[in-house]
Parts: structure tokens; sequence; C-alpha cells
């Protein structure tokens, strides 16, 4: 009987893992996107982050209603619902690309977010509830790996699609036929992701009952806003919200940083290295083109992958906040030595970033959840809303950097980890209200 369980539990967790690669593989779309925008439509910097500020200010508006929704209805249907919601904003992301109209872009990218918003405001918790609590930092980062195969596939595809022949440096011209081949790249790349959706809602519909019979009951709404009287639920939110900020910030001015001239727009550098040069695929023009940096951004994201995969074991060995502070160190470094030093090496380093970004969400989320005195429901669906960091951020940097460079814009991220350095400390210092994946029974 134990043994059916066990594997039910196992069957669930797959079935919701493979939420997190769709989300992880939508979401770094949006990475070439504002490149590609950028081009398309003629862009600032801070106007082309708009795109960035539409998918992740989504995340503000709907989380506390999609933990409303989770926590009144089973996960199943939520997620369901979640998967529909996606569909419609991919059905808009086309109509946009036909009729070339940004603003349509902005709300597209809007309505999929709010979708994906559901999908994390379900599945992180459930992730995390779905076999041994003692396991639950393990569960919650392996199904980040997950989510991270997603997101290195992404920018690959992306690039491939949006940004051929696109550039955005001074005195470079996109003629009608690039900008027609850019916007029919991002429909077909709309058009594919719209049936995967759609794959996945069957897919899930099919393991409904999997899911259901292994996951735990639907919480009470009654205790949503508890989060307002716990301080760890509000200092998780805020490191939630510098985080996913410094991460997606560093991530969608990526391809633009590595084709500036002051990193690897007049270096060839970067095709030496084995399966960088390979993925980026050479164009035969020296230097590193808007498309060949939006390929190299998989490799940003890549490192995430990669890190999440060596962090499973590490929290296997080393407390989660011992390695919370190093990582966040460690990357508050490389964002200082690209703003100091920059130049090609620059380039590298800011890819390498990625590597230490990989296991701060899912254990920012844990060790939060583990400290708040409020219900699990509440403070999920608080830190969910701090992703809404995703979108000012990035609006931020490109401030910066349009007006002091791309290199310099690092800065604010460099904050941001030292900012998370210190969370990780207090977090190892503080007392656990709960065992670590422990269900909540604090209303």
């Amino acid at each position: 009987m134990a043994s059916a369980r066990s594997t039910q539990t196992t069957l669930a967790f797959a079935a919701v893992t493979t939420l997190f690669f769709a989300w992880g593989f939508i979401t770094s779309l949006v990475d070439p996107l504002v490149a590609a925008v950028k081009g398309i439509f003629k862009l600032s910097d801070f106007q082309a982050q708009a795109s960035a500020f539409a998918f992740f200010f989504a995340y503000f508006v709907v989380s506390l209603p999609a933990a409303a929704l989770v926590a009144r209805l089973k996960a199943v249907p939520s997620i369901l619902f979640a998967l529909c919601t996606m569909i419609a904003g991919c059905l808009i992301m086309l109509v946009a690309a036909n009729v070339a109209n940004y603003w349509l872009v902005l709300l597209g990218l809007f309505v999929l977010a709010s979708g994906i918003t559901i999908l994390q405001v379900a599945a992180n918790p459930l992730a995390a509830a779905l076999g041994d609590p003692k396991g639950s930092h393990f569960r919650l980062v392996l199904s980040q790996t997950f989510n991270s195969v997603g997101t290195f596939l992404g920018p690959l595809l992306g690039a491939h699609l949006f940004l051929k022949g696109v550039e955005v440096k001074e005195g470079t011209v996109i003629t009608p036929e690039i900008r027609a081949e850019a916007l029919a790249g991002i429909d077909s790349a709309y058009f594919w992701i719209c049936g995967l959706i759609a794959a996945l809602a069957v897919f899930f519909f099919l393991s409904r009952r999997v899911v259901t019979e292994a996951a735990p009951p639907p919480a009470s709404t009654a205790g949503l806003f508890s989060f307002l009287n716990s301080k760890w639920a509000l200092l998780g939110a805020l490191a939630i919200f510098l985080y996913v900020g410094a991460e997606v910030a560093i991530g969608t001015q990526m391809a633009l940083f590595l084709n500036s001239n002051a990193i690897w727009g007049q270096s060839d550098a970067a095709f030496g290295v084995p399966l960088l040069g390979y993925l980026m695929g050479s164009d035969g023009v020296h230097g590193v083109s808007l498309q060949e940096a939006g390929k190299a951004v998989a490799f940003y994201w890549g490192g995430a992958m990669v890190g999440r995969l060596i962090g499973s074991v590490l929290l296997t060995r080393i407390k989660a906040h011992k390695l919370l502070a190093l990582f966040t160190a460690i990357a508050a470094a490389m964002c200082l030595y690209v703003v100091a030093v920059g130049g090609v090496s620059a380039g590298f380093v800011a890819l390498a970033i990625g590597l230490f970004n990989s296991i701060m969400f899912p254990v920012i989320f844990t060790l939060t959840l583990e400290r708040s005195t409020a219900s699990e429901e509440s403070t999920s669906g608080l830190l969910c809303t701090a992703i809404v960091g995703g979108a000012v951020l990035p609006l931020l940097v490109g401030l910066i950097s349009g007006a002091h460079g791309y290199a310099f814009a690092l800065i604010l991220p460099a904050l941001c980890y030292v900012a998370l350095c210190v969370f990780a400390v207090a977090a190892g210092r503080a007392s656990v209200v709960r065992a670590e994946g422990e269900a909540s029974s604090v209303h």
C-alpha cells in the first residue's frame, strides 16, 4: 500500500514538473523578444523593456486572486484554467504579430503571464508537498531544474526566429523585409507554443486523478492576507522582488549587452569556445551580431540549469541559507566585475551569473515558508506577487543602460544580490516556524 502511494506521488510530481518546463520556456522567450521589438518598432531601451514589464506585472495583478482561486478550488482545476488563459495569451500574440502592433504584444504577454502566475501559485507549493516533507527543498530545486531546461531552449529558438538580420546599433537600418521576417518568426513561435500548451493541458487533464489523489487538500481562504502580520513573509517577498528583478534585468538586456561594441560586438572570442561558439553559429562576419548574441543568452539560463542540478546535491549537505549567502555574494562580485572591468571577459562573466542565480528562487521560497507565521497559501500568494520585481527593475536598468551603457547598468543587480546575501544571513539566525516542508498550521 505504501509502495503504491509512493509511486502515485512520484507520478504526480512528474506531471507537475512538466509545468515548470513549460513556463520556463515561455518566460525566457521574453529575452530575445525585448531585443527584437527594440529593432522592429524602433524603441529605446526603456520602451523595449516594457515587454518585460507587461509580462511580469501580471504577477502583481494576478497572484493574490490566483492564491484565492487555488485555495478555494483543488489544484488541478486551477492549473487547467491557467493553461487555457495561456492559450488565450498566445492567440493575442499571433494577432499582434500579424498586424504589427506593439500594444497588442504587451497585452498578449500580460495575458500569457497571467496564466503562468496561476501555475506558479499552484505548482510551487504542490511540488514541495508531493513527497517526504524533509525533501521539500530538494524537490522544488529539482522541479526548477526542469524549468531551467525550458529557459535554456527558449532563447535559442527565440533568437533564431526573432532576430535574423535585426540590428539595433546606432546607424543601422532594418529593412521592411527583415521586419516582416522577424514578425513572422514571432507569429510562428507563439503558434507552436499555443499547440504545446494545448497538448500539455490534455496531458494534465488525463493526469488529473493521479495529481488530485496525491496532492494535499485545498486550504481555506480565511488566512489569505495573514502575510500582513508576518515579518518573514514580507522579507521573503522583498527578497523575491530583488532576485527576480535582478535575474530578469540581466537576461532581457543580455543580447543587447553582448552585441555592444564594448563587449563582443567587435570580437570573435566567443566563437572560440566550443559549445558556445557552435550554438551561436557564426555568420562569418567579424564580431557578434544581435542574433548570435541572442543565442548566447541561452547560456545565461543554461547556467541556472547546471547550477540547479549541482544545487540539488549541495542542498542535501549544506544548509539552505548558507548556500544562498554564498551564491548571492558571488553573483554580486561578478556584476561588479562587469561594471568595473568590462571588455570581452565581462561577456563571459555576465553569462556565468546564471550559474549562481540557480538556487535562489526555490531556496528563498522555502526559507520564507519555514519562517513565515502566515498561512502557506497567503505566503505563497505574496511571494508570487513579488515576482513583479521582474517588471520594475528591468525598466530601471533600461534607463541606466540608456544613459551610461549596458555594462554599468549591472550596478543595480549587484546591489540586489548584496541585499539578498543579507537576507540569507538573517534567515540563518531566525527561528523556524514550521519544519522543512511541513504543512502550515498557522492561519
